[in-house]
């Protein structure tokens, strides 16, 4: 693992501790010697994110399309900055420079990314671990839901265990460094869970 991507909301949201995770999410990553890929913006937990990184000393690599640029969202002191056509495009450089996903509090955009990547995994086409840091419990809910789908028979348990959780940025990077991909299928046949 050499590059962690980091998804989360160009807002700070209601409580101040989503920025301080953010900005220790950034630091964790090249604390460990990893570069960090990120949406290129300078605003909310993404603009917080890079900040902890390049506090740290890490190299940041941000991938933001033309239409935020033009909002002059890009953020100026990163290592590289990637100025892309379309989200799409965007989504695949990110998933492309990166070794691990992690999602931070954020709104659709952020779980469209995560869920994408995950659904990626679930596929076969990648084997990069990804997850959710769990920030004051931001993502309890959304976890008991994805549970509910595993015992409803939509969700494989092995695929639902793809997704790491942890409280803290450090301790999902070391969920990251142990992961093994799961090597069930995907599918639930007739008679299967």
């Amino acid at each position: 693992m050499k590059s962690v991507c980091v998804f989360c909301g160009s807002n700070f949201g209601s409580d101040t501790a989503y920025a301080k995770a953010a900005h220790e999410t950034g630091a964790a990553i090249a604390e460990a010697g990893l570069t960090l890929v990120y949406g290129g913006a300078k605003v909310g937990l993404m603009g917080a994110v890079a900040d902890g990184a390049l506090e740290a000393g890490g190299r940041v690599v941000g991938v933001l399309p033309e239409a935020l640029q033009e909002k002059e969202l890009a953020h100026e002191g990163l290592s590289e900055l990637h100025v892309v056509s379309s989200m799409h495009e965007r989504k695949a450089m990110m998933a492309d420079h990166s070794d691990a996903f992690i999602a931070l509090p954020g709104g659709a955009g952020t779980l469209e990314e995560l869920f994408e990547i995950w659904t990626w995994g679930q596929l076969g086409l990648h084997q990069k671990p990804c997850g959710f840091l769990n920030t004051n419990g931001f993502y309890d809910q959304l976890l008991g839901f994805l549970d509910h789908q595993r015992d409803e028979g939509f969700v494989k348990p092995a695929m639902r265990d793809m997704l790491k959780v942890a409280d803290t940025p450090r301790d999902l990077i070391t969920a990251f460094r142990a992961y093994e991909a799961p090597t069930v299928a995907k599918w639930i046949r007739k008679n299967e869970t």
